[in-house]
């Protein structure tokens, strides 16, 4: 494994990676075979109604996954990635006619010597489906 060059020139407050990603019931399908969680609520309405949700909704890790995604360039190497959280705040409702949009920004949050915490904003709509999500990068 290679050395990456160092992140450096940053300051709280940058936007260093912003991206949308437009998901399909496709999207959950592939995603629930390649992750194994096949529950209902990611593919039938009817399950999802039964259980008091607006819709049909992406797999949380789904979410997560795609959002931290977004740092994989700006990155150059996910081996510096040496911690993320997120809490789950609200779902995103995948429409079987026109799917969902989720946005991510990506924004410099605090800085140290050796490591930068990114805060991901993730929407969809007018909505925050993640509440607190942050990495940890290491610069160098």
């Amino acid at each position: 494994m290679s050395a990456s060059a160092p992140l450096t020139g940053l300051s709280v407050g940058d936007v260093v990676a912003e991206r949308t990603v437009h998901l399909t019931r496709e999207s959950l399908v592939r995603y629930a075979g390649a992750s194994g969680d096949f529950n209902p609520i990611h593919f039938r309405d009817d399950v999802a109604a039964r259980v008091g949700l607006p819709g049909v909704i992406a797999h949380g890790m789904l979410t997560m996954g795609l959002a931290v995604a977004t740092l994989g360039e700006w990155l150059g190497d996910p081996g510096r990635i040496v911690d993320y959280g997120v809490n789950f705040t609200k779902p995103v409702v995948v429409d079987a006619e026109t799917g969902a949009d989720v946005v991510v920004s990506a924004k410099v949050g605090q800085l140290d010597d050796e490591t930068a915490r990114i805060d991901l904003a993730v929407t969809f709509g007018d909505t925050g489906v993640l509440g607190k999500a942050q990495v940890r990068v290491r610069l160098a």
